[in-house]
């Protein structure tokens, strides 16, 4: 199987800040940018860790009765930022796993028909049910899901992503339309 990161990998930017953004444009809420703010700052300073700075980011999310929907339409916006190289090169086993909401990567997988794993959270609060899938946390679930698999290939745009590169037969690097050989530090 081939495995994909997605922010910035096989989509055009970061979905999630992209997914905030269409949120802010429906109804701009200065109470929850403000508390997001703050709570970027606390991470920035390292008084607050990433999974609680998503949270206060997230939890935005309470706002609207209709976020599903709303992550629905989004995706009817932006699935074009999906990348051609991916397009071109998708397979029926491919597996996303990526950092960002199970909330918003869900509904493009789902339309891109490949399988998925995301920062699980709840949909109504933003809160996290388990880790933030990131680094060590991937392969982790990596293996949960797939005790047997074999990574043939694996596509990232981040050094985070160094713990799947290692696990996989062959590794990538993507920088914008530019996929290079992953070179290990």
């Amino acid at each position: 199987m081939n495995v994909y990161d997605f922010d910035g990998t096989i989509f055009e930017g970061d979905s999630t800040v992209k997914f905030m953004c269409y949120l802010y444009k429906k109804r701009l809420s200065l109470k929850y940018l403000f508390k997001s703010a703050a709570y970027g700052l606390g991470y920035l300073l390292k008084i607050v860790n990433l999974e609680k700075m998503k949270e206060a980011f997230f939890s935005y999310w309470s706002e609207f009765d209709n976020i599903e929907e709303l992550v629905e339409d989004y995706w009817d916006q932006n699935e074009k930022g999906i990348k051609d190289f991916y397009k071109k090169q998708m397979k029926d086993d491919d597996l996303i796993i990526s950092a960002s909401p199970d909330l918003i990567i869900g509904p493009i997988c789902k339309r891109l028909n490949v399988a998925y794993m995301a920062s699980p959270n709840d949909h109504k609060t933003g809160k996290f049910h388990g880790h933030n899938c990131v680094g060590e946390e991937k392969v982790r679930r990596f293996h949960e899901a797939y005790p047997d698999g074999i990574i043939e290939e694996f596509y990232s745009d981040s050094f985070n992503d160094t713990p799947l590169a290692k696990i996989a037969k062959k590794a990538y690097m993507v920088k914008g339309l530019k996929i290079e050989e992953w070179k290990f530090k």
